[in-house]
Parts: structure tokens; sequence; C-alpha cells
């Protein structure tokens, strides 16, 4: 079992920045996959960024592209979601997930389904 739990959400006003952190538990993300997605209220969840186990490969969804960038560091079993110009409609509650399906070094999804371990969430909100 992977346990994830993400931080660093908050409060930001629109063009201000926010890194999101997920670390993982139980164990090693190092040949995981690993994605971000959101939901916002009265939408249903959608794909945000992700990035293969190797740190070689990364996928942005059309809207986040050029303004947020995905990493990670499998040395401390950490993701990160570094989110710059931050815009209204950003806002959301943002989920980490893993997705432990074999692949090579390039392999990553953006399809929720491939995932099979979520984080609880954790809430950003930006202020026009």
């Amino acid at each position: 079992q992977v346990q994830l739990v993400e931080s660093g959400g908050g409060l930001v006003q629109a063009g201000g920045s926010l890194r999101l952190s997920c670390v993982a538990s139980g164990r090693t993300l190092s040949r995981y996959g690993m994605g971000w997605f959101r939901q916002a209220p009265g939408k249903e969840r959608e794909f945000v960024a992700a990035i293969s186990w190797s740190g070689g490969s990364t996928g942005y969804a059309d809207s986040v592209s050029g303004r947020f960038t995905i990493s990670r560091d499998n040395a401390k079993n950490t993701v990160y979601l570094q989110m710059n110009s931050l815009k209204p409609e950003d806002t959301a509650v943002y989920y980490c997930a893993a997705d432990q399906h074999t692949g090579g070094s390039s392999y990553y999804s953006m399809r929720s389904y491939n995932y099979n371990y979520w984080g609880q969430g954790t809430q950003v909100t930006v202020s026009s």
C-alpha cells in the first residue's frame, strides 16, 4: 500500500505562485508514474500534470502548460507541482496520485483510471 499526503495549498492572489508537495509512505515511489489532478466545485476531476518514474518525461494539460511544472525527488519519495501565474480558474482541490503500472522510463498517464493510489487533496484558492 502507498499513502500519499499533499501539502502546500492555500489562498493566493491571481498572478501569484504556490508549490504543492506530495509525500509518499509505505512504499518507494521510484518506479511509479505520478500525477496531479484537480477538482473544482461542481466539476469533474481533471488531469493537471504527470511525470514518469525516471522524471525524464512530463505531460501537462493545455490549461496549465507553461505555468505549472511537475518534478520529483525519488530519494525523498516526494513529487512537486510548482504553480506560477495562478488564475482564479485554477481554484480547486488538488490531488496527487500514483500509477503502479509498469512502463518504460518515459511512461506516464493522463488518465485518472490508471492511477492506483490517491491522496486526500489540498485546497488551492486563487482570488481575483
